[in-house]
């Protein structure tokens, strides 16, 4: 009878065994591989109607990608993009996370500083890039402020809300046993809140991202928004389309990173869903 039993699960876990499963392959990396090569289908066929002169296909923009990585121009333009990405980025975290704890547990610090940065996320770069530039003029430094000016707001306010969302049970259960104010910050207040100061964390790159390719375009062509700058003056739209898609690329590379960081460190729970 157990024979007959274990005959009767193996043939079931036979018949439900897709061929992704069996290389490792989960249903979602399947879905996700098929949407992105739906799309990239999409591209191509719009590129051949065409739809524009000033759209080209897929091939021909990944062929104009690698020649630009192979001739050095991508990696001259992205040393250029990543130097204030990474100054502001730095800068927007070590001050970001830290004000945004202090404001979560201050209420005096909550009132002076929840109303600038929720304006400060509301507002339109590209109406504060003028100001920026009038400032700081059209070096590092400014497009660092603009780096900071988008990753800032988010990284603060994740941090404050992720403070504010403790379980506030923890820290009763922190009290009862004598623990003081120090102890429930250290012990339990930012633990509890650590994954979603990470969350937070990787929405401050994204709009970092936003930030330097947006300075870069509207402070002063250099980096990766020179060549889709100058590529789109000489009417060299391939190229112009293949630096737009290797930031697209790099950023979503960069985040997805992040993203598998956060689960692996603070959502264990996640990684069968992944």
């Amino acid at each position: 009878m157990d024979d007959r039993q274990a005959m009767t699960t193996s043939s079931i876990a036979l018949a439900t065994e897709t061929p992704a499963s069996r290389f490792g392959i989960s249903m979602t990396m399947v879905l996700r591989i098929a949407s992105v090569a739906l799309l990239f289908g999409i591209w191509e066929i719009a590129g051949r109607i065409p739809i524009s002169i000033a759209f080209p296909t897929f091939f021909e923009t990944m062929d104009s990608l690698f020649t630009m990585i192979i001739d050095g121009r991508m990696a001259k333009a992205y040393a250029s993009t990543l130097e204030p990405l990474v100054i502001g980025v730095f800068m927007s975290a070590v001050f970001g996370i830290g004000f945004g704890i202090t404001m979560g547990l201050s209420r005096v610090f909550e009132w002076l500083g929840e109303p600038i940065f929720v304006v400060m996320q509301a507002a339109p770069m590209a109406a504060l890039i003028p100001l920026v530039t009038f400032v700081y003029g059209i070096g590092v430094t400014a497009k660092t402020v603009a780096v900071i000016i988008l990753a800032a707001p988010i990284i603060v306010l994740n941090s404050f809300k992720a403070v504010r969302n403790v379980n506030p049970s923890l820290i009763q259960m922190c009290c009862s046993f004598q623990g003081n104010r120090i102890q429930q910050v250290a012990k339990i207040i930012i633990p509890d809140a650590s994954p979603m100061i990470f969350s937070g964390l990787r929405l401050g790159v994204a709009g970092g991202f936003i930030g330097v390719i947006l300075a870069e375009l509207l402070i002063t062509p250099t980096g990766v928004g020179d060549l889709i700058t100058y590529h789109r003056s000489v009417a060299e739209y391939a190229d112009m389309y293949a630096a737009i898609f290797s930031i697209i690329l790099f950023a979503s590379v960069s985040v997805g990173f992040l993203e598998k960081a956060e689960v692996a460190l603070f959502r264990p729970e996640k990684k069968k869903g992944t």
